[in-house]
């Protein structure tokens, strides 16, 4: 009998009790929670599902391989989004595009909800995940959020991802080059002028496996750059990997 062609993985909206419980399950396993901590309701997800917000995944044949889930968000200043909590990837299907399905997803569902922006957030030291986020879906950096889960070590990058503009207004900037840094500069930040705007980079560690105990004072470094960056309105737009141990953040002026 000749080889059937493999089925391209692909990705839907989540619908019945028995999707949300095997997303529920993927989710704890992925993050390696505890059963009963930090564990995911099946009954959320099919709410928000009804109520403006996603939970999708990305299925190879009937095995659910990737997940995502989000709700409609509103900030202080009255600006409305799709927010997105969390995306879950089977470790056996890392780097094979079901996290860009997933984001795919999403965005259907936020637009089909008339939501145009997405905003979810991410650990500063993981240097792939900024990367998807800034060169792959174009999204940029626009807030640094100390201790976000109310708990120490949970500063987050804020995201913040346009869903239907057409044409991206730092495309000039993405992709510059980066300068060679040594092991001292991790963490520090260094500021010139490019392409007539400010710039501002963040040497960062290109894998957290590469972080020993010198952890703390990494973030705390990384924290005070960050700062500085929003704080100077700048938003990071990349982040690329310059060699096997050190990725670099860049940030520019928005001249929007």
């Amino acid at each position: 009998m000749p080889n059937q062609p493999a089925i391209p993985l692909h990705g839907e909206s989540l619908v019945g009790d028995a999707a949300f419980r095997d997303a529920a399950a993927l989710y704890t396993r992925v993050f390696r929670y505890e059963p009963t901590e930090y564990s995911l309701n099946p009954n959320l997800l099919s709410a928000l599902a009804k109520n403006g917000g996603s939970a999708v995944g990305v299925h190879d044949g009937d095995r659910l391989v990737g997940f995502a889930y989000g709700f409609a968000g509103r900030d202080h200043s009255g600006h409305e989004f799709h927010y997105s909590q969390a995306a879950v990837v089977d470790p056996d299907y890392q780097g094979r595009g079901v996290g860009r399905l997933l984001k795919t997803c999403q965005r259907k569902v936020a637009l089909g909800w008339n939501q145009h922006r997405m905003r979810w957030t991410f650990d500063p030291l993981l240097a792939r995940n900024a990367h998807f986020n800034f060169a792959a879906l174009q999204a940029e950096g626009t807030g640094y959020a100390v201790d976000y889960y109310d708990r120490p070590g949970t500063d987050r990058i804020v995201v913040d991802w346009a869903l239907d503009r057409e044409r991206d207004p730092f495309a000039d900037i993405r992709g510059l080059p980066s300068p060679a840094f040594g092991a001292d500069d991790v963490g520090r930040l260094f500021e010139a002028v490019e392409n007539g705007r400010r710039i501002a980079r963040i040497p960062l560690p290109s894998s957290v496996n590469d972080v020993d105990a010198s952890t703390g004072a990494l973030r705390a470094r990384i924290r005070g750059s960050m700062q500085s960056v929003f704080d100077a309105g700048l938003v990071l737009v990349n982040c690329t990997r310059i060699d096997d141990d050190t990725a670099v953040y860049l940030a520019g002026e928005d001249m929007r």
